[in-house]
């Protein structure tokens, strides 16, 4: 059933101690102010330089906690969130990943390693959110073992079964008005700019009450596998945030290509 009128989740991606504490900030009030009950996706063991963009927050594991006794849903967002693995992800919306193509004892090793450094700092994850929507069936065989059973990816409307685990749809990466459906607005508070998040603003007084969260989700839409219709949705969807990303791609490239050709020839 696809819920009407639509419902809303937020989704933080990149959390950990050394993102941007400003970017941060002006999030973290959306959420006390509307009372949100977030998905708040923490990477456990960040080594990626890009989210190294502050000291280590001293006080990041408590907020994280105090968030989550307040109803926010804690995301295991990966492990280190270095992506080097150029293997194929049941979606395949970036061509080098975390996880989908690593061998599976290395992901099984990187999920127990991750949950048990979120565990040991008072948390309680609930929900896998891969890095760049990297995710391989050894990955959820790997969730699975750690007993997290809910994703938050996908692009159908409604949550839906497959692998073994209820997938939550995240469609969008800044408000969008919607009829009926679940709709997952991923926010990123290391690159979040003060405009994107005022407008997140805005929708959030038009829509407040649609907002809703990980828990009532999954105990109010189910979790059925998708029929041939939704099926058809998810992959036109797909396509159609495919498709844009390549004709970049390729125009880097071809680019890149150029520019290195004028150098050789002293132009």
């Amino acid at each position: 059933m696809i819920p009407r009128p639509a419902q809303y989740l937020l989704r933080f991606d990149d959390l950990c101690p050394t993102m941007d504490g400003a970017g941060w900030r002006r999030c973290a009030v959306l959420i006390g102010e509307f009372g949100l009950q977030p998905i708040l996706a923490i990477v456990p063991d960040n080594r990626d330089p890009e989210l190294e963009v502050a000291e280590a927050n001293p006080d990041f594991w408590a907020e994280m906690k105090a968030l989550e006794k307040q109803g926010a849903t804690i995301g295991l967002h990966g492990f280190q969130h270095l992506c080097m693995s150029r293997g194929r992800g049941l979606l395949p919306l970036h061509p080098v990943t975390e996880f989908a193509g690593v061998r599976e004892e290395t992901q099984r090793r990187w999920i127990q390693e991750g949950m048990a450094i979120l565990r040991r700092n008072g948390l309680n994850p609930k929900v896998w959110v891969a890095p760049r929507h990297g995710l391989d069936r050894a990955t959820l065989r790997g969730l699975r073992g750690e007993g997290i059973e809910l994703i938050s990816d996908g692009l159908a409307r409604r949550p839906f079964r497959r692998g073994g685990v209820t997938w939550i749809p995240q469609q969008l990466w800044g408000p969008v008005e919607k009829e009926s459906g679940v709709w997952t607005i991923c926010v990123h508070a290391n690159t979040a700019s003060e405009a994107e998040v005022d407008r997140l603003r805005g929708f959030l007084q038009r829509h407040r009450g649609q907002f809703t969260s990980v828990e009532r989700v999954a105990a109010e839409c189910g979790g059925a596998r998708l029929g041939l219709l939704e099926r058809s949705r998810a992959s036109y969807a797909l396509w159609r945030l495919l498709i844009p990303r390549g004709i970049r791609r390729w125009k880097n490239a071809h680019r890149e290509h150029h520019g290195a050709a004028g150098q050789g020839t002293g132009r």
